[in-house]
C-alpha cells in the first residue's frame, strides 16, 4: 500500500490496540487475578489505575502486537505482552514525574501521581506496576512455553534496569549537573548523548520492537531487521520528544514544555538545533523504513509507526 493507505491504516489499527490494551489492563488492575492473593488497598489500585488508564496512544503495546503478527503469534499473546510492558513504561512516567526527578504537575493533560494523591502514594505505585509487569509477564496466559516467558522477562529486565532505562536516567541527571554544581553540566558529544537516549528512552522501544521475534523463537535475519527498526525508531522517537519540548504548546503536549532548555538538559536538539535535529530525524525514519525490508509490504504499517513517531504534534 502506498503511504497514505498505510498511514491510514496504521491510525485504525493503533486505535483498535490501544482499546483493547486498555480494557486488559482494566481488568489487571482490578487486582482479582493470582491463586490466593490479597486484596490490594484500595487506595494503591485507585492510584495505579489513574496512572494507567484513560491516557496515552499506547504506542508500544502496538509495536509488541504488530511485530508479533509478522510471525502469525496469537493476538491474546501479543497483548499479555503489550500491557505488562505498558505497565512498566507507566511506572516510569509516575518515577520521572516525582519532585526529586522531574517534577512535574500534569502527565497526559491531567494531574500527575503525586499531585493527584501524594508523593509516598506515587512512589508505591511505581513499585507496584514494576511488579506487577513482571508478574503478567510470567504467566501462562502470555506464553504456553516457560522458555519464552523466560526470554521475555530476563530480556524486559535487560531494556528497564542499570544497563537500560534507569541507567540511562541516571546518565541524564548526571549530564544536567545534578550531582555536582549546576554551572558544571557535563557537555556531552551527539554519539554521548545518543548512547544516554538509546538506554533512557530507547530500550523499551526495542524491546517492544522485537517482542514478536521473541515469542515466535525468531533467531534470523527478521529478528536482526527489527532490532534494527526499533533501534532507530527508539532514537526517531527522542528526537521527536525534544523538538516537541523545545516548539510544542503544552496543552497538546499534554504536559510542561520548554524544560529541557531550562534545566540545560543534553539533547540533540541542544546541540545541533531544532534544523539539525530535524534533518537527524528524517534520515532516522529512513533507516527504520529499510531496515524492514525483508518483511515486503507485511510491515507497511510499522513503517507508518515511525513516520507517525516523527511527525506527531503530542
Amino acid at each position: 500500500m502506498d503511504h497514505a493507505e498505510a498511514d491510514a491504516e496504521f491510525h485504525v489499527r493503533l486505535e483498535r490496540i490501544a482499546s483493547e490494551i486498555e480494557t486488559l489492563l482494566a481488568e489487571l488492575l482490578e487486582g482479582t487475578s493470582g491463586s490466593g492473593q490479597r486484596p490490594w488497598p484500595a487506595r494503591l489500585k485507585m492510584a495505579m489505575r489513574h496512572a494507567v488508564l484513560g491516557g496515552g496512544k499506547r504506542l508500544r503495546p502496538f509495536l509488541v502486537v504488530e511485530s508479533a503478527a509478522l510471525f502469525a503469534v496469537p493476538r491474546e499473546h501479543a497483548l499479555q505482552v503489550g500491557a505488562a510492558l505498558e505497565c512498566l513504561h507507566c511506572y516510569s512516567l509516575v518515577h520521572d514525574d516525582l519532585p526529586a526527578l522531574d517534577n512535574d504537575d500534569m502527565r497526559r493533560g491531567r494531574p500527575t501521581v503525586h499531585r493527584a494523591f501524594d508523593e509516598a502514594t506515587a512512589v508505591l505505585v511505581g513499585d507496584a506496576l514494576l511488579t506487577l509487569a513482571f508478574d503478567i509477564m510470567s504467566r501462562e496466559t502470555t506464553h504456553p512455553d516457560p522458555r519464552v516467558r523466560n526470554r521475555l522477562v530476563a530480556t524486559l529486565a535487560e531494556a528497564a534496569g542499570p544497563g537500560g532505562m534507569v541507567g540511562g536516567q541516571m546518565l541524564d541527571l548526571m549530564a544536567d549537573g545534578r550531582f555536582s554544581d549546576p554551572q558544571r553540566a557535563l557537555s556531552l558529544a551527539a554519539e554521548e548523548i545518543v548512547a544516554l537516549q538509546a538506554m533512557k528512552t530507547g530500550a523499551l522501544l526495542r524491546f517492544a520492537c522485537m517482542a514478536g521475534a521473541h515469542m515466535a523463537d525468531e533467531h534470523g535475519e527478521k529478528r536482526v531487521a527489527l532490532a534494527r527498526y526499533g533501534a532507530a525508531l527508539g532514537e526517531a522517537f527522542q528526537i521527536s520528544d525534544d523538538l516537541l519540548d523545545a516548539s510544542g504548546e503544552a496543552t497538546m503536549v499534554g504536559k510542561a514544555t520548554g524544560k529541557d532548555a531550562r534545566a540545560g538538559k543534553a539533547t540533540l536538539v541542544g546541540l545541533f538545533g531544532v534544523a539539525g535535529a530535524q534533518a537527524r530525524l528524517e534520515g532516522l525514519v529512513d533507516a527504520a523504513q529499510s531496515a524492514l525490508e525483508c518483511f515486503g509490504t507485511q510491515a507497511d504499517v510499522l513503517r507508518a509507526a515511525v513516520r507517525f513517531v516523527a511527525h506527531r504534534r503530542t
